[in-house]
């Protein structure tokens, strides 16, 4: 009797603790985002998401935080390099209650078991939907995406160099990894679709430095236009090594070097009349430069590389508005079933409509195509809108 009465009090006392007590990262004034990101390394520019994400979180904290919460964010560079993130996500996965904006399909594949053993929700990855849409069911659970297929890109860029430039041969430029491999099997399939010759597949490794061989191989394919899956480093890189070698094919160029400020400081005139992907509002538009105004104020080194800081901002906005839905008694399965509730919803009209539910987290698959004009004040012309691509998952 007196064992029943000992393990009813037990049962008692921790029913009246509050849910943040018991949840990794909450407590009755903070909850803590996890971060692991390219600070350094050949991707150093996509780390400037991280730091407009946590810019939005000093913003939101200057407007009380959520539900009486402050948001407080825990960064780690992992370089780029899949090992360095999965020993940072095991390091923050018991200190955080969520990761924002984890990036790199490489980087998403090492940890995609890690994140869902640990149930750590996974708000707005940056990587292949596929690495997440070949997963169980239940191992994508708290993964909320808001991202590109590549795939269904490439085909897209395939069909515009031969609807804009009449490309009769397009070569492809590649990372070899999950990222590059997923744009080369979408440009396969749009050459076959749109009736194009695929003149050459040249991939590099992200340790590359030197690409005069790389140029070389796509000059000596005689593609009229090339599509790039790369860094913006690399892809920068080969556009002037085929400069130098003469050869100017016109650039189709994945999402990833969207950020017209850093490849017209870059490359400068190189980047003149270049063709690219973008996900969401740029600088230059009204929804973004609202959202450019409040973050620099927040971090002024964020000036000059606002395209790449709004990808952040939209993670991190999603991650509070999930926050804000799931209320005060926040836990993980709260904010996972706050976030199924989203809806033809955008973060601060910063993207196309997004939609999440309970069979649904591939939340939007956006992409329109812009043009590069002058590197005189890195002028742009938005060429497409939203493409109507499907969720995958």
């Amino acid at each position: 009797m007196r064992m029943r009465i000992a393990g009813l009090m037990v049962a008692l006392l921790l029913a009246a603790v509050p849910a943040a007590a018991q949840t990794p990262g909450v407590t009755d004034s903070e909850i803590v985002i996890g971060i692991t990101t390219p600070l350094s390394g050949p991707a150093a520019a996509w780390g400037t998401t991280a730091l407009g994400a946590e810019a939005w979180a000093k913003y939101v904290n200057a407007q009380g935080g959520v539900h009486g919460r402050k948001l407080r964010v825990m960064m780690r560079d992992d370089g780029y390099n899949p090992g360095r993130a999965v020993a940072n996500v095991n390091e923050l996965k018991g200190q955080v209650f969520a990761l924002v904006g984890l990036l790199g399909s490489a980087v998403l594949n090492a940890n995609k078991d890690n994140i869902a053993d640990a149930k750590l929700p996974v708000i707005w990855p940056y990587g292949n939907p596929q690495i997440f849409a070949k997963q169980p069911r239940e191992k994508v659970r708290g993964v909320f995406m808001v991202y590109p297929d590549y795939g269904d890109e490439a085909e897209f860029l395939v069909g515009q160099a031969q609807k804009l430039e009449k490309a009769k041969k397009v070569a492809v430029f590649f990372q070899n990894d999950d990222y590059g491999k997923g744009g080369l099997e979408g440009a396969r399939r749009g050459a076959a679709k749109f009736g194009v010759t695929l003149a050459a597949e040249v991939a590099y490794e992200v340790a590359d430095r030197e690409l005069g061989t790389h140029a070389l191989k796509l000059k000596e394919s005689g593609a009229d236009a090339i599509v790039i899956y790369s860094t913006a480093t690399h892809g920068a890189g080969v556009i002037k090594e085929m400069a130098k070698a003469g050869y100017r094919p016109k650039i189709f160029a994945s999402f990833p070097l969207g950020d017209r400020h850093v490849m017209f400081r870059l490359l400068g005139e190189l980047w003149e009349g270049a063709y690219y992907n973008v996900t969401g509002a740029v600088p230059g538009e009204p929804e973004a430069d609202r959202v450019i105004d409040i973050i620099v104020k927040q971090e002024p080194k964020l000036k000059g590389r606002e395209s790449f800081a709004l990808a952040g901002v939209a993670g991190m906005v999603a991650t509070v508005e999930g926050l804000t839905r799931a209320g005060k008694n926040l836990t993980r399965d709260s904010f996972v079933e706050a976030m199924e509730t989203i809806k033809d919803w955008s973060p601060e009209g910063l993207t196309g409509k997004i939609t999440w539910g309970p069979n649904r987290r591939h939340g939007l698959n956006p992409i329109r195509m812009m043009r590069a004009g002058k590197a005189a004040g890195a002028t742009f012309t938005p060429l497409t809108g939203y493409q109507p691509f499907p969720s995958h998952f």
